[in-house]
């Protein structure tokens, strides 16, 4: 695999390159659509008072025009992808550097009675899912949270191979961003299905010949007025017809305009995303799963949803006057092209929901995808079915600088419980965090930062960041108590990894121990696996009672007057404690 800072340089260099190109055929594209506009007012004015000529020069100059505003249209789109594409790179370039402020921090995904999300800072900023979330799509970026928030222990190993393999295809993953950012957000997907399936037909069923009848009538009597066989007025009072028909139906048309409008963009980009998926040989279980929902029995997916991204691309067209009064006058176009997109709506719209939903689960997994390449140094636990829960070498939570950052081992039993203590700032609650991640990110078949782990699949369950409410009149104590209760009943009906931060801080201290030390018994007794964090020492005790429950601890030292911290996880318990220390060290006190 290439490693990440020198395949995102490589690729921006390449783009640029190419950006280049197509922004000197959009100067020359623009030059030449000038000039056929031009051509066309000089053949009007020089044929001025020869009606026929100027009406083939007025309609052959219309269908070069609008051959040309097509093609620039594609230039346009080509220009604006391959911009996409070097921010894309820029981006990661950033990221490389551990800069990630820019992105989307997910703090509308914060959920305060959540099992695990708000206690190890999933979602906010400077949280994991905005050091991981790269999706380009709304519900894409809703996807990835609810895996992350999914505490699924199911087919890990089949996410971990869908994952790996997507990790190997960063072109084709950058490819899929860059179309996906270019939808436009003014409406969703969830919203453009909803609008699918309520929509009211209003266009006779007539009308599938009606225009193909009234077009050929209009060409005929073209080509005879143009052969001098009848008069003009016969062709303008049939073009006023033509005119009469639309009009009529003028309201819902505009209506239908205007709401597919909303939907337009999204659907000309996700006939492209599905065509990349289609045309995309996968080979692990999950992505195939997903590809197989996109597969039909008559035509490919994207090319039923590149239809009517054309239709829906021709009814904008109406807004160009020049076009729209010509074609419903001789065409009925408008009405044509709406029994169309109604006949694509009847015939299609119970599909579009799922096909979409592929697409927000491969633009989720690529974001898991691209963490995996660009973190090449993490390791995919192995799963095990007995053993160590969790075990592993070297860990560290990957917000951290790896440069800096103080590894430990891990390695703890199913059924055991861990009672760590230390001073204040030892590292205690980053551990906790980091034991936790190592579990949420297996879970998702993400690699972990460690040199080696292994694990049996477990969901998690933390309390860690208890808070009180004004709003509902509920003090941290009964909070907390609220909390504690919900592990208990949680643990009845499933298994969970259990960590606790300083439990029952809003009582004193003799109630404090007496309560927490009850709490670790039930929770040992249960055959939970899980650690706590404190201070009180009076807990290492439970360790003698049973031999579930081990001590272990961060120290902190006092050398020359100053604190020391080795951040390193140790077998016993800390008998160093700083808060006075630090009192003294800061004025505080005398």
């Amino acid at each position: 695999m290439k490693q990440p800072t020198t395949f995102y340089k490589a690729q921006i260099e390449k783009h640029q390159v190419a950006l280049s190109k197509v922004k000197g055929q959009l100067i020359q594209s623009s030059v030449l659509r000038l000039l056929i506009f031009l051509t066309i007012a000089a053949a009007i004015y020089f044929f001025f008072g020869n009606t026929p000529a100027v009406l083939i020069s007025l309609l052959l100059g219309i269908v070069v025009f609008l051959f040309l505003v097509s093609r620039h249209t594609n230039l346009q789109y080509k220009r604006d992808y391959l911009r996409q594409l070097i921010a894309i790179n820029e981006i990661e370039i950033e990221v490389q550097n551990r800069k990630f402020a820019m992105l989307p921090s997910g703090k509308e995904y914060k959920d305060g009675l959540h099992e695990f999300g708000e206690d190890i800072d999933l979602f906010g900023e400077g949280s994991f899912f905005q050091y991981l979330n790269r999706t380009t799509l709304q519900n894409g970026s809703d996807y990835l949270a609810a895996l992350f928030k999914g505490n699924n222990i199911e087919r890990v190993e089949d996410k971990q191979q869908a994952i790996e393999e997507l990790a190997k295809l960063p072109e084709w993953r950058q490819q899929f961003s860059a179309m996906a950012a270019l939808v436009e957000t003014e409406t969703s997907a969830t919203q453009a299905s909803t609008w699918l399936a309520s929509h009211k037909n209003f266009v006779p069923k007539l009308f599938k010949t009606i225009p193909l009848i009234f077009t050929v009538i209009s060409l005929a009597l073209i080509s005879v007025y143009i052969a001098g066989f009848i008069h003009g007025g016969i062709v303008l009072g049939w073009f006023l017809l033509g005119l009469a028909i639309s009009g009529k139906f003028l309201g819902n048309v505009g209506k239908l305009s205007s709401n597919t409008s909303k939907i337009q963009s999204t659907f000309q980009q996700y006939h492209k995303l599905i065509s990349l998926i289609e045309a995309q040989d996968f080979k692990s279980d999950l992505l195939n799963e997903q590809k197989s929902q996109i597969a039909t029995t008559s035509e490919k997916a994207s090319e039923i949803l590149q239809k009517f991204s054309r239709l829906l691309n021709r009814l904008d067209q109406r807004n160009n006057m020049l076009i729209g009064v010509v074609s419903n006058g001789f065409f009925l176009r408008d009405l044509k092209v709406s029994y169309d997109i109604e006949q694509w709506i009847a015939a299609h719209h119970k599909k579009v929901g799922h096909w979409f939903e592929v697409i927000h689960f491969y633009d989720a997994y690529n974001s898991l995808a691209n963490y995996s390449f660009n973190h090449p140094d993490h390791t995919l636990p192995t799963i095990q079915k007995e053993g160590a829960l969790l075990q592993a070498t070297a860990a560290a939570h990957p917000l951290l600088d790896p440069a800096t950052a103080i590894r430990n081992d891990i390695h703890i039993l199913e059924e055991q419980f861990f009672i760590i203590t230390g001073a204040n700032m030892a590292g205690k609650s980053t551990f906790l965090r980091t034991v936790a991640l190592q579990i949420v990110m297996a879970n998702m078949g993400l690699p972990t930062d460690a040199a080696k782990s292994s694990y049996i699949p477990i969901k998690l369950i933390t309390s860690m960041r208890t808070t009180d409410s004004l709003q509902d009149d509920a003090s941290y104590f009964y909070s907390e108590l609220t909390r504690l209760k919900y592990i208990v009943d949680a643990i009845k009906e499933d298994r969970y990894f259990i960590i606790l931060d300083e439990i029952l801080k809003g009582t004193n201290s003799t109630d404090k121990a007496n309560g927490s030390k009850k709490f670790i018994q039930k929770l040992v007794r249960s055959k939970s696996t899980g650690i706590i964090a404190t201070h009180d020492l009076s807990l290492c005790t439970t360790a003698d009672e049973f031999d579930e429950v081990k001590n272990y601890y961060f120290d902190a030292e006092i050398i020359d007057d100053e604190l020391y911290f080795d951040y390193t996880f140790k077998d016993g318990i800390c008998q160093n404690m700083n808060a006075s220390f630090l009192l003294k060290k800061m004025g505080i006190v005398d």
